[in-house]
């Protein structure tokens, strides 16, 4: 008798931001610019994410901490933000998996 085979594995699903949330966060300009740096999974300080996006420090502040409550940007250490991993299907590739959503910022400037 031969033993049932396992279903294949599969990685896990990111957790899903609250849709309302994610739809205010990904509702301007400069916000989809933070995320498309913050991609890359390198942890960036709010000093960078103001020069990146052309904006002030205290713009880049609300910015971000408008993507921290939609949950597509952690604060680590302090005074870095980034994308959580979970988020981060390829990592070093411009895409954004919300769960709900694929983002592929790729096509930014």
């Amino acid at each position: 008798m031969n033993p049932t085979p396992e279903p294949p594995k599969t990685a896990p699903e990111p957790p899903r931001p609250d849709l309302k949330r994610l739809g205010s966060a990904l509702s301007h300009p400069t916000r989809w610019k933070m995320l498309r740096a913050l991609s890359d999974g390198e942890p960036r300080t709010i000093d960078e994410m103001a020069q990146i996006t052309g904006c002030s420090y205290d713009n880049a502040f609300k910015h971000l901490a408008m993507l921290r409550r939609a949950g597509l940007a952690v604060q680590r250490r302090g005074r870095l933000y980034e994308v959580p991993k979970a988020y981060l299907p390829v990592p070093g590739q411009p895409v954004v998996d919300c769960g709900h959503c694929l983002l592929r910022l790729d096509a930014l400037g």
